[in-house]
């Protein structure tokens, strides 16, 4: 199965090297047909009600992971609750605790160096 790096957003480009979804179901059916080396997911999509809560919720359900996963929407408060129901879905060995994960917001216009080498150091 390839391997590659998604990256759940419908308003900021994906870092390079990084394969685009817009919503949460083209980043189920990425889960579904390749390995996940780096998942990094937004909370705030077009579709207010499949956002990015509701990716991770259905993740768990279905078990469908990445190797790497980092929230990285500029909703301090929705991207902490993804953040923290993954950690719980860790903690209570719903997921793997091998999978790295990472809550980084990410400004809307603008990705300064220092937060894009957390993904270049997936490449």
């Amino acid at each position: 199965m390839e391997k590659i790096s998604v990256f759940l957003d419908d308003y900021r480009d994906p870092p390079e090297g990084y394969v685009l979804a817009l919503t949460i179901d083209d980043c189920i059916h990425l889960l579904n047909n390749f390995q996940i080396e780096h998942l990094s997911l937004d909370h705030d999509l077009v579709d207010k009600y499949r956002n990015g809560s509701l990716l991770v919720q259905i993740m768990v359900r279905e078990k469908l992971f990445a190797n790497r996963i980092t929230i990285h929407s500029a909703n301090s408060v929705s991207g902490k609750a993804m953040y923290t129901y993954l950690l719980e879905a860790q903690k209570d060995s719903l997921m793997s605790n091998q999978i790295i994960l990472s809550h980084r917001p990410l400004p809307l216009h603008y990705f300064p160096p220092r937060v894009l080498q957390h993904y270049l150091d997936i490449m």
